[in-house]
């Protein structure tokens, strides 16, 4: 028989989380602060984007519609490619969704692409698919084009692969043939648990490993079965996956993970004055991830980007576009690095964030201008605005043309993902025509959001029509760990969150496009 699987687990379905490293207005900036030009096309309406491997479709949907641009993408798993489509089903969906191998996708006539991401596949995949992979990129990514790639990566997992081919052995070889993926994966752990009380010398020479397992139970048993138990599994050193990517005319651009762009929350000072030295990017990150005990890796690479000179770097820079997407006040103070936390200091960002406390897009011109008299310079302002991107707190934003072509489409999605929530929480996540992507928007909040679009007014009438649809499914809240048992208790306990999201959260999603006024 034919295994179209390729010893990637199939029998369960990947989870349904949206990954903002797939967009492609992030990509933009990391590309402006490293003074490379990148295809006209990137992060535009008018570019083309592709995504391998895009799992349930939701990332890949909520791009195509948030930016009004097209989209192809392939997942060779046929359920999961099949509620990709049915999120895109609408006539004026820009997506071109596939449930071909990528051997065979790379065969369609397709067009050039300005971004191709590929997230969760690398590390799991044979080294015939990576082929296949670098080969349809070389073909396939128009010059200054970028790619986006997340692996696991060495050193961070060295002390845990044991662990993981202790699961699938156990799987393969103990596991009852038929069981299914879930009773496999749970049979794995338990045995873990057992060897583990008998405190073998494994766990003695590597004592972190109990809290790994303890980290590994909280999540779902989707994410595990396609995360510890596909038959290829090759955590790769950087260095390795540069020289593959090599092949296909890539440079490495540099990490998609805001934060990791900031070196002074990340190294030490004598770790920084150990890389001053060392003149080779691609030695100065495999250096960087033994700092860092590096395991997941998120980076983004470009094909012949021409370097800017100073003067159109910096007008570039000033020409993107930002909009704060918390409320001022709950911005937090601290932010987190390699090296712990810290503070952001309130002379730097304080006028920056009182400046974008409207919750609307400004430029980057505009904010410097603004805190000008504040004495905060233009490479300080490119930190700060790093920073809070890193932090969540700050997200890019398309132009206001941009946004607008986007909103039919947005909220064409967002209506099939409020209807969905009333079942499960699956995707918390809806479009933004603002952001030219997603934002997270918890459950009851999407129900609140529905039952608003549905003409009930204020925050007492969304609370009740949430509640009806709860106990309709006898559906229970859990607060603090606990099932709130009552109706009553689950009533009081949604009319709190509703008039919460109504003084909080509401406003901000009507200013990035996911809600009306």
């Amino acid at each position: 028989m034919n295994d179209w699987t390729s010893g990637y687990v199939a029998e369960i379905g990947y989870t349904y989380g949206y990954y903002p490293e797939l967009n492609p207005l992030r990509a933009k900036w990391i590309a402006l602060l490293r003074g490379v030009a990148v295809s006209q096309g990137l992060g535009t309406s008018a570019g083309v984007s592709c995504e391998l491997g895009f799992g349930q479709g939701v990332s890949v949907n909520i791009h195509s519609a948030a930016t009004g641009s097209q989209w192809w993408g392939t997942d060779f798993n046929p359920s999961q490619a099949a509620f990709a489509k049915g999120l895109a089903d609408s006539p004026e969906a820009a997506s071109r969704l596939f449930d071909l191998s990528f051997e065979e996708f790379a065969k369609l006539d397709l067009p050039e692409f300005d971004f191709i991401g590929f997230h969760g596949i690398w590390s799991w995949i044979s080294d015939s698919n990576r082929k296949i992979i670098t080969d349809f990129v070389r073909a396939k990514l128009k010059v200054g084009g970028v790619v986006y790639l997340s692996y696991n990566t060495q050193p961070g997992w060295s002390a845990s692969m044991p662990l993981r081919h202790l699961f699938t052995e156990h799987a393969l070889r103990l596991a009852s043939p038929g069981s299914g993926i879930v009773n496999r994966v749970d049979g794995a752990l338990a045995f873990v648990d057992k060897l583990i009380a008998t405190q073998p010398k494994y766990l003695l020479a590597n004592p972190q490993i109990p809290d790994r397992i303890a980290r590994i139970k909280e999540h779902e048993r989707a994410y595990l079965a396609h995360e510890y138990f596909n038959r290829d599994w090759h955590p790769m050193h950087f260095a390795q996956t540069a020289e593959v990517l090599g092949e296909a005319k890539l440079g490495f651009l540099g990490s998609a993970a805001y934060l990791e762009l900031v070196d002074g929350l990340n190294l030490s000072e004598a770790q920084r004055g150990l890389l001053s030295d060392v003149a080779d990017p691609i030695f100065q990150e495999t250096v960087k991830d033994f700092c860092f005990n590096q395991q997941f890796r998120r980076d983004l690479w470009c094909k012949g980007g021409r370097r800017l000179s100073s003067i159109a770097q910096v007008e570039a820079i000033r020409s993107a576009r930002f909009i704060l997407v918390q409320l001022r006040k709950l911005v937090p103070n601290k932010v987190s690095g390699y090296l712990g936390e810290a503070d952001l200091q309130p002379a730097l960002y304080g006028p920056v964030l009182d400046f974008l406390a409207d919750n609307r897009p400004h430029s980057f011109e505009e904010i410097e201008r603004h805190v000008a008299e504040h004495k905060i310079t233009h490479l300080q302002l490119r930190e700060i605005l790093t920073v809070l991107l890193g932090a969540n707190a700050l997200a890019p934003a398309q132009s206001d043309e941009a946004a607008e072509s986007a909103r039919a489409q947005c909220e064409r999605i967002n209506t099939k993902l409020l209807i969905a929530a009333r079942a499960d929480g699956g995707i918390s996540y809806l479009a933004s025509p603002v952001l030219g992507g997603g934002v997270a928007v918890t459950r009851f909040h999407q129900l609140f959001l529905l039952a608003r679009q549905l003409g009930y007014k204020g925050a007492h009438e969304w609370a009740n029509w949430a509640h009806g649809v709860l106990q309709s499914q006898k559906q229970n809240i859990l607060k603090e760990g606990r099932a709130l048992e009552t109706p009553e208790e689950n009533l009081a306990e949604l009319q709190n969150q509703a008039h919460g999201f109504a003084a909080v959260q509401l406003p901000i999603l009507i200013n990035l496009g996911v809600a009306k006024d």
